[in-house]
């Protein structure tokens, strides 16, 4: 699905994710505990970590600019 197939509930929905905490901190510092839980948890059970990925084209876990 392209960015373009993205509607204004996808892009709230990632909205939601960048402001995360948890996402946030495993994304910035890409260790601790935080990252590992990000990572096997974004793509099966958080609607948020999945639109995330879906606006951005990149994981939640990934370092952000």
């Amino acid at each position: 699905m392209s960015r373009k197939d993205a509607t204004a509930l996808d892009r709230s929905l990632a909205c939601m994710c960048e402001l995360c905490p948890v996402c946030r901190h495993a994304s910035h510092s890409q260790k601790g505990i935080a990252y590992p839980i990000v990572k096997n948890v974004e793509v099966n059970i958080c609607p948020f970590c999945r639109a995330y990925e879906k606006i951005h084209g990149k994981k939640a876990h990934e370092a952000r600019n």
